[in-house]
């Protein structure tokens, strides 16, 4: 599967911002799916994960209640919708594809996931 991420930009400190990622190649509800972040200077962090049918999304308590991950396989697409954005929020933002057939529960750890899109940038001014 191929995954591109898009949708970041530069927003102000309590601002909202919608990530996407389009998927193509093999079927994506197939996949178990995720964001992570890195910011500068520091390791690629989880933010989110959603299941293959899109139940039991799970969530960084850092994210917890500012952000909501969902998908539509339907258009081959997976979401993050991010609410009262902190400059600490501030990071190149990753989705990625978990191929793993007998993984019910989304999973936080990054060397899991099989595939990975190209990151979208956000910033987020104070």
């Amino acid at each position: 599967v191929q995954l591109q991420a898009f949708g970041g930009g530069l927003v102000q400190a309590g601002g909202s911002l919608r990530l996407s990622c389009a998927a193509s190649g093999r079927t994506f509800s197939s996949y178990g799916m995720a964001w992570f972040r890195q910011a500068p200077g520091k390791e690629r962090e989880f933010v989110a994960a959603i299941s293959r049918g899109g139940r039991s999304p799970y969530y960084a308590d850092s994210a917890k209640g500012r952000v909501t991950i969902s998908r539509d396989n339907a258009k081959n697409t997976l979401y993050l919708q991010m609410n009262s954005l902190k400059p600490e929020d501030t990071a190149v933002y990753y989705c990625a594809a978990d191929s793993n057939p007998i993984r019910e529960r989304p999973t936080v750890r990054a060397h899991e996931y099989d595939y990975w899109g190209q990151g979208t940038q956000v910033t987020v001014s104070s």
